[in-house]
């Protein structure tokens, strides 16, 4: 409702804001969370379609989203979201790399005193999550973390551009660092003990862990918010379930 006060010694209207919902000329900011939607429209999928086994048909999907990064629809396929907690039961989240899977589970590599390798150490179970928006498609992965073999470790380490593996050097993961000015010079040092076309010991405290899945859930978009969630869940074998959307 209007009310009045006065100004100066006059009268001057004065009306109340209105609620977001009040008069029909609401303007819908495009920058409203609330009012952003996608009706997704892709196949879906149904237990049929899936493999025996999770793995090969993650390797299916990985196989569609690599293309779809060819094509430049998508951003690095390997991209996912890897989420931890520690003793406190604090989770947290990042974005890492995907760089190797098999049946015995999803490999990545980080420096082991980074936080997720503190939390890692500290709990061991993990999540994985695969956003593929793209393809209207998510690949969500729960199980256990163990690092990989030392070998395998400097397999792939030394498979890294010699900047990556000096990076690995130069950086202390998570700890907080005073300026940009400081890596710059950590780097330049390492740089010119092992310049290019030398052999970079592998560091100590970085290496890879693979997590072994006791859950894989694919997830794909469909018309009003009715998604296919199919979930593989492992006992004695693997067995599939449908999670309502």
């Amino acid at each position: 409702m209007p009310h009045t006060r006065a100004v100066r010694g006059k009268m001057s209207l004065v009306r109340e804001p209105r609620e977001p919902h009040e008069g029909r000329d609401q303007v819908v900011r495009a920058d409203d969370p609330a009012a952003m939607r996608k009706q997704y429209q892709e196949a879906g999928l149904d237990a049929p379609d899936l493999a025996d086994d999770p793995y090969e048909q993650f390797g299916r999907w990985f196989a569609d989203a690599v293309k779809a990064a060819g094509n430049g629809a998508l951003t690095e396929a390997n991209a996912m979201v890897v989420s931890t907690a520690g003793p406190d039961a604090v989770p947290s989240s990042r974005t890492v790399l995907l760089k190797g899977y098999d049946q015995r589970g999803f490999v990545f590599f980080t420096n082991y005193g980074s936080r997720k390798g503190r939390e890692l150490a500290a709990n061991p179970y993990v999540s994985l999550l695969f956003p593929w928006h793209p393809l209207a498609r998510q690949v969500i992965v729960g199980g256990r973390a163990e690092r990989v073999p030392a070998q395998e470790t400097a397999a792939y380490f030394h498979s890294r551009p010699h900047g990556s593996q000096l990076g690995a050097w130069a950086s202390e993961q998570s700890s907080v660092v005073a300026s940009r000015a400081v890596l710059a010079e950590a780097y330049a040092e390492l740089a010119a003990r092992w310049p290019e076309g030398t052999q970079v010991p592998v560091p100590p405290f970085w290496g890879g862990f693979r997590v072994e899945a006791a859950t894989i859930e694919f997830w794909q978009g469909r018309e009003n918010r009715l998604h296919d969630r199919l979930r593989y869940v492992y006992g004695d074998r693997w067995t599939v379930e449908r999670l309502a959307p």
